[in-house]
């Protein structure tokens, strides 16, 4: 019998600033390379969701961000990863974003994300934002 693929906790950020949601794009020698994502990452043992969102969004945009109310989660399985999303609503407290951790970056509109290719566990949240969903309002 196959062994169970390991959970995965990841928390990411709708980082919002002027109707305008921050992507950024991964790594190319990252895993799922190359997709743009909502910045965020995987939360370490002990360490609350929100508290690992404000950690990765530093470590991958230089940004010391507040992290709001959960608009969202998602499941995700694929043969390597059980992945568990929560999706937060974020404002940016201090800096600009710099692709420190990520290949690029992005303020998109709601319209425009359709245009970016993002990771599976993403892409429910990703046709709710582009439908015009009120979760970024």
């Amino acid at each position: 019998m196959p062994e169970a693929a390991p959970i995965v906790e990841v928390a990411a950020g709708l980082i919002i600033r002027d109707g305008k949601i921050l992507i950024a794009r991964r790594l190319d020698n990252a895993h799922l390379g190359g997709l743009w994502e909502f910045p965020g990452g995987k939360r370490q043992p002990d360490e609350s969701f929100k508290a690992c969102l404000k950690r990765e969004v530093m470590e991958e945009l230089g940004l010391t961000i507040a992290v709001h109310e959960q608009v969202y989660s998602a499941e995700h399985h694929d043969l390597q990863h059980h992945i568990r999303l929560r999706f937060y609503r974020c404002t940016v407290l201090a800096g600009e974003p710099r692709p420190l951790g990520c290949a690029a970056y992005r303020w998109i509109t709601p319209a425009e994300i359709s245009a970016y290719p993002f990771p599976p566990a993403d892409l429910p949240l990703v046709h709710q934002i582009a439908s015009g969903c009120h979760i970024i309002a």
